[in-house]
Formats: structure tokens, C-alpha cells, sequence
């Protein structure tokens, strides 16, 4: 029997539903806040309404009963259009959401959850810090246990926080040192940080090359003191947990930049059919032909890449290795579709009044963010067998 690529019926609307509303609703206006550097707090609401914040939680938890292949799906398609909508429902889900879906008590699900599901609130995942960045190890943020007030003291800096300082954040998830094995490493354990508690400051904005619609910012923690009970998962196994998240938020990743290298064969294609140059379009020149058809190979061979690893994902097989591989050549070729779209469109590649200027802006910390390429090419190895 011959397998089947397609999409089934419920994926297929799903990705149908988010690519009208995103042609419809995010790109008629995104181009106003990405130039202002403002969030844009109602189309995010309207995502909420969609259940696309919910999409791979479990209804009793205010989720949408799908799976981490559909969130995908709305990736890909967000990101054809704008990628920091897209990567504030990527954060928001597989950071913020998914570590305490993955690794919560039942009671932390229960109080936590509905809201993030529903885009009422946004969390965020606090991991890599000013002198501490491949190096997720080197973790340098302190969280002390005060037996005796049942609370634990943070202290210690984060940078690079998506979605960690809106108006709607309401829950950031930091890694920090809780103590010392015997032959003296750390020992990394999640800790949840309602905003608002005293002793954590968000700073301000970062200014930023791209994404400059979504939000990022660095976190501090001053004797900041949360409850005992608000530590996810086994004290100890924060580093562990965040191996997992970062396994997944992979395949997200490769997915948004899918849909960004795609989102670049769409403008140039439309782009190529229009502009005339000598007297015909440039899309009859043969050199415009070769550029778009190796981007349209390069987004569909990225495609097949995340819709694997996210496969593997969803049926509980091993998905390390496809997940590198997935968000390795997916941000890679979507900085190289970027620059090309960019090439193809002159001058008017220059300006951000088109789509592809933000593209070509927003391509490259997919090389970097959620473990840079040097990164993946690093666990490929090892996933090969090869160490040292």
C-alpha cells in the first residue's frame, strides 16, 4: 500500500483556516506594528479565540485536544506571512505552556493552563542568560530553599525572553542552581515566577534587527521569593526537562522557518509576474526561474524535514535527531530563500514596506535561537555515534 504525504482532512482545515487569517487579518496590518516595534495585542487575542494557543493540550485543560504536528501546521502558515506572530504563539505555546503540561502537577496544570490555552495569558521560558548561552550548563541564576518560610530566594539575570514582558504575561518558567552533586556540578531545577512578584524586573524592550513585533526582554531576580510549591517537575531535573522542551521547540522552530522561506517564494513568485523589466516580466528571464525554483525546492524539502521529526513527536518514537536535522537545514535554507527574495526584488527588497525586507530581517535568528546551528550539527554527530 503506497504511503500517504497529505494532510488529513482535519489538518488540512486547520492549515486552511490559519492561512486565511493570516492573508486576512495579520497582513494588512503587521506591517504598522513591526515598524513601530509595537505588539499587537488584538490580533494575538484573536489567536486565542481560534484555539491556537490550545491547540496541543487536552480539553480538560482548556486545550483543543490536537497534537504538537497541528501547532506546526499553524506555524508554518503564521509565519508565510508574518514570523513574530508567529513566534509569539510558538514561545507561547512550546515554552511557555508545554513545560507545565510536560512536567507540572496536577494542580499547577489545573491553575496555570486554562489561561494559557485560551491566549488570556502568555508564558514564557527563562533559560539562557548574559554569559550563558549554548552553554545551558553554565547556568549562573541561584534559587535557595528558605525551609523555614517554604519559599524559594532567586536570584540572577536571563536575557533574550520572548513574550516575558506584555501585558499579558503572566507566568515566567527560569532555570536556576539548586544545589551541588558531590563532586561538586550543578544541579538545574525549574522554578515558575508569577509577574508581578516582587524582586522581578522585566527591562525594557530589546532593540532588535527582526521579530520587531514580538517581545523580548531581559529578567532579573533580587531575592525574589516564590512558593516551594512552585517548582515544575523533580527538583534537580531542570536541565533534563529543558532538553526535552528544547527537542520540541525545535521541530516548531524548523516549521516558522518553513513557512518563512515559503512566505518568500509567494512574494517573489507574485513579484516576478509583475515587474517588467526590457519590456517583458522578469519571471520570463531564465535566471529569475532557476532562483525561484530552487526556493520552492529548498521550502518543500524543509517541509517534509519538520512534518517527519513532528511525525516521529507525535507517536512516541525517537525524534531527536530528526528534530536537529529539521531545524538546522529549515533555518538555514530560509536565510538563504530570504536573501534570495530579497535579490529578486532590487531596490524594493530594500524597503520595509515589502514583505520580503521583513523576511530577510527576520531570517537570521533562526540560525541562532533554540540552539544555534553549530549546535545542531553537534547533536547530529553524537546522534551518529560520533563523540569527542
Amino acid at each position: 500500500m503506497p504511503i500517504d504525504h497529505r494532510l488529513s482532512e482535519e489538518y488540512e482545515a486547520l492549515r486552511a483556516t490559519v492561512a486565511e487569517f493570516a492573508r486576512d487579518v495579520i497582513a494588512p496590518k503587521i506591517g504598522g506594528f513591526y515598524e513601530q516595534e509595537e505588539f499587537p495585542y488584538e490580533i494575538v487575542r484573536e489567536m486565542g479565540r481560534m484555539g491556537l494557543f490550545g491547540l496541543p493540550f487536552p480539553e480538560e485543560y482548556g486545550g483543543m485536544g490536537g497534537d504538537y504536528f497541528a501547532l506546526c501546521i499553524a506555524l508554518e502558515e503564521l509565519a508565510r506571512v508574518d514570523s513574530s506572530v508567529a513566534i509569539t504563539l510558538e514561545a507561547g505555546v512550546s515554552l511557555g505552556a508545554m513545560p507545565v503540561f510536560r512536567f507540572g502537577t496536577e494542580e499547577q496544570k489545573r491553575e496555570w493552563l486554562p489561561r494559557l490555552c485560551s491566549g488570556e495569558m502568555l508564558g514564557a521560558f527563562g533559560l539562557t542568560e548574559p554569559d550563558c548561552g549554548s552553554d545551558a550548563g553554565g547556568t549562573r541564576t541561584t534559587a535557595r530553599l528558605d525551609e523555614a518560610a517554604g519559599q524559594w530566594v532567586i536570584n540572577g539575570t536571563k536575557s533574550f525572553i520572548t513574550n516575558s514582558g506584555t501585558d499579558i504575561t503572566g507566568l515566567v518558567t527560569v532555570t536556576a542552581v539548586t544545589g551541588r552533586t558531590d563532586d561538586g556540578r550543578p544541579l538545574i531545577s525549574s522554578i515558575m515566577v508569577p509577574s508581578g512578584t516582587p524582586g522581578f524586573t522585566v527591562s525594557k524592550k530589546y532593540s532588535k534587527v527582526g521579530w520587531n513585533a514580538s517581545d523580548t526582554r531581559e529578567l532579573s531576580f533580587t531575592d525574589c521569593r516564590v512558593p516551594a510549591a512552585n517548582l515544575l517537575g523533580e527538583m534537580g531535573r531542570g536541565y533534563a526537562q529543558f532538553l526535552r522542551i528544547l527537542d520540541e521547540g525545535r521541530i516548531a522552530i524548523a516549521a516558522l522557518a518553513t513557512g518563512l522561506a515559503q512566505g518568500c517564494v509567494d512574494e517573489s513568485l507574485e513579484y516576478a509576474r509583475s515587474r517588467e523589466a526590457f519590456g517583458r516580466p522578469i519571471g520570463a528571464n531564465q535566471a529569475i526561474q532557476f532562483k525561484l525554483a530552487d526556493m520552492e525546492m529548498r521550502a518543500h524539502t524543509s517541509r517534509l524535514t519538520w512534518r517527519d521529526a513532528a511525525s516521529r513527536l507525535v507517536h512516541g518514537e525517537p525524534f531527536k535527531k530528526e528534530a536537529a536535522v529539521a531545524k538546522l537545514y529549515s533555518s538555514e535554507i530560509a536565510v538563504t530563500n530570504a536573501r534570495e527574495a530579497t535579490q529578486i526584488h532590487g531596490g524594493y527588497g530594500f524597503m520595509n514596506e515589502y514583505p520580503v525586507a521583513r523576511m530577510w530581517r527576520d531570517a537570521k535568528i533562526l540560525e541562532i535561537g533554540e540552539g544555534t546551528s553549530e549546535v545542531q550539527r553537534m547533536l547530529i554527530a553524537r546522534e551518529l555515534g560520533l563523540t569527542g
